[in-house]
């Protein structure tokens, strides 16, 4: 038990780490772990009227957090990206999918447009 619970404390400072790189930036967190039968997003994030739909992996390094994303799991980001913007955004706004990487030093390198919706 003891292991998940620090797996999880890492998540949320890593989920810390990726928002605050797009509040540097001028952006503004719309919600933090959002959740819905689709699935989880870590970050849904206005960044200068763009939607940023960002998912956040922590692991020892860079190389094994990048891997860490399956196609599996880009479905259900994009299916719980289509209900967000069902449910909360008005018109049609400009969405992307990014991926925060942050390694063991807490070492954070961001992926823009890491995906599409086309999968």
């Amino acid at each position: 038990m003891r292991a998940g619970r620090t797996a999880y404390q890492n998540g949320l400072a890593a989920e810390e780490i990726a928002a605050g790189i797009y509040l540097r930036e001028g952006g503004r967190v719309l919600a933090e772990r959002w959740r819905c039968p689709e699935g989880e997003i870590d970050l849904i994030v206005d960044l200068a009227g763009m939607v940023v739909f960002v998912e956040v992996k922590a692991r020892r390094t860079r190389d094994s957090a990048a891997g860490a994303v399956s196609l599996a799991q880009w479905r259900r980001l994009g299916a719980a990206a289509e209900r967000w913007l069902a449910e909360q955004a008005t018109g049609a706004p400009d969405c992307r999918f990014d991926v925060v990487l942050v390694d063991g030093a807490g070492v954070a390198e961001r992926v823009e447009n890491a995906h599409s919706f086309d999968v």
